[in-house]
């Protein structure tokens, strides 16, 4: 098994860390083998106690905020969950839609397979948005600004393939294979 990526610290005080997530680290304990490593695990070896504010894709990389206190925990998932904060992600798409812009405000739940999935549920799915913008185009592929008002699983991938769309290199939702899935979420404000 190969080591992660090294984890570049962007800010850290009593109350936060602040790192750079690196694509192939897990933010949570593998539900199929806890043994493998996860952001958490790598982090508090180091840093002490922690706990997850928020979760990115094990094939994401990106700003991820942590708790380094129960209170600095309470108050940053009152802040999330208030829409305090907000998350931007790029990702380079496959496909060119006709539209600059568009706001996907579609329910989501999980297919049930292995795979763990998401899908658009319109009976028992929960309320999702995503406000997406192209932000450049590129032949067959282009470059999206993604903003999720909610925060579901996979609810990005499942909203672009709503959309007839899939992130380049997506291997769950996608529809062509390149060497490296390129979801990036940038910064978090």
């Amino acid at each position: 098994m190969s080591q992660p990526a090294e984890i570049q610290v962007l800010f850290c005080d009593e109350a936060l860390l602040v790192v750079n997530k690196p694509a192939g680290l897990s933010t949570l304990p593998d539900g199929y083998n806890p043994t493998l490593p996860h952001i958490k695990s790598v982090l508090e070896r180091e840093k002490g106690l922690l706990w997850i504010v928020h979760r990115l894709d094990k094939a994401t990389s990106g700003v991820l905020v942590l708790a380094r206190s129960a209170e600095a925990h309470r108050s940053l998932n009152t802040q999330f969950e208030h829409h305090q904060v907000s998350k931007v992600y790029h990702a380079l798409v496959v496909g060119n839609p006709e539209w600059q812009e568009k706001t996907v405000s579609l329910p989501l739940g999980a297919n049930g397979d292995r795979q763990h999935r998401t899908v658009i549920d319109l009976q028992a799915g929960k309320p999702a948005v995503t406000h997406f913008t192209v932000l450049e185009r590129f032949g067959e592929h282009c470059l999206v600004k993604a903003i999720p008002e909610t925060g579901r699983t996979h609810q990005i991938r499942a909203h672009l393939n709503a959309l007839g769309l899939s992130i380049a290199g997506d291997k769950l939702y996608g529809k062509r294979v390149i060497p490296h899935e390129q979801l990036e979420a940038p910064r978090s404000n």
